[in-house]
């Protein structure tokens, strides 16, 4: 297993990867320490039905790399890291199983710090909180998705500036994919500002309560890729971004809040050579971990809401970076954060 894991292709030097069980609960996870130069490493912890254990170990390396990258560009003092949890999500939680996951962190005596993420929720993390004192994310005031929501919204507003010379939204039309809490803000940020939501999604609750509420028209989650739109939001899971999706996107510019958007690093290139104004995920999306970060250091919170903030400020400079450079703005995304982190 350890040679898989070393030859794995998103394996990029990564400090600890680490297998943890407990048979009483069946908690089946796996932490990945990518790069603590700037600080302990923090992520949060996803539960998901992976159909293979080869399929978990490509997940949390491709998610830890990321957060390095993330939490390097958005200026915080800390790492980057993930877990993974391989389990139903909706019928496999019990309170045993993460109280089994605080006690695996726990071990790792503060190299990783967790928190929420995809199939997780803050209070799972009450559980993983009674074990361990490494997770961040608590209670009510541990929700980092409108955080998120919001830095994805500045984000898209620095690229409405840079691709079309604009300071508004009013008329632009977005394909929104993905409703879940960051989804659906930031899709109520956007209607705020006077954009037109075409939005796509499995849950039908959600796809009712966005065209009540937002006024957005519903297509089919295939069909997302065909409307005609100036912005596409992928706001589910990643690699949504790919030679069959990217061919059919009308957009010229891509910022949504999934995680590793691209397909594979090429894909940055090809967006490029389309006229696609791509804003790299790990920048745009990083509102989250701003917030969490503040809470887990007790960074005082007043300066927070300038922090997230920030993120159209750093998109701005990475497309103009990119322009004057000639290359994909997600290669000027990665040299700003290795700067930073790299030793």
């Amino acid at each position: 297993m350890t040679a898989f894991v070393f030859n794995e292709i998103n394996f990029d030097h990564h400090e600890q990867v680490v297998f943890a069980s407990e048979e009483k609960s069946g908690l089946k996870a796996i932490i990945a320490v990518h790069n603590t130069n700037l600080g302990p490493a923090m992520g949060g912890c996803r539960m998901w039905n992976y159909a293979s254990e080869a399929e978990a170990v490509r997940d949390v390396l491709r998610l830890s790399r990321g957060m390095t990258y993330k939490n390097a560009v958005a200026g915080l003092p800390i790492g980057g890291g993930k877990s993974v949890i391989i389990g139903n999500p909706k019928t496999d939680k019990t309170p045993a199983l993460f109280e089994a996951l605080g006690e695996a962190l726990e071990r790792l005596g503060g190299r990783y710090v967790t928190a929420e993420d995809v199939g997780t929720s803050p209070a799972d993390m009450a559980y993983v909180a009674g074990k361990t004192k490494y997770v961040a994310g608590l209670g009510d005031r541990g929700d980092p998705s409108p955080f998120t929501a919001l830095g994805c919204f500045v984000g898209a507003q620095a690229a409405v500036k840079h691709q079309f010379g604009r300071d508004d939204m009013d008329g632009l039309v977005v394909a929104l994919q993905g409703l879940g809490h960051v989804g659906f803000d930031y899709a109520r940020r956007l209607k705020e500002a006077g954009a037109k939501l075409i939005v796509s999604d499995i849950d039908e609750g959600a796809l009712k309560r966005a065209k009540d509420e937002l006024g957005a028209e519903v297509v089919g989650t295939d069909a997302i890729y065909d409307v005609a739109a100036e912005i596409y939001a992928p706001c589910a899971l990643g690699a949504t971004v790919n030679p069959d999706t990217l061919k059919r996107l009308k957009a010229k510019i891509i910022a949504g809040a999934a995680n590793n958007q691209l397909s594979t690093p090429e894909m940055g290139i090809a967006c490029r050579n389309q006229g696609i104004l791509y804003a790299p995920d790990f920048v745009i999306n990083a509102g989250g971990i701003i917030k969490v970060c503040y809470e887990y250091l007790n960074t005082p919170e007043d300066g927070m809401d300038a922090h997230v903030r920030r993120i159209g400020e750093t998109l701005a400079e990475v497309f103009a970076r990119a322009d004057a450079e000639g290359l994909p703005t997600s290669v000027i995304a990665d040299r700003v954060a290795e700067a930073k982190f790299k030793r």
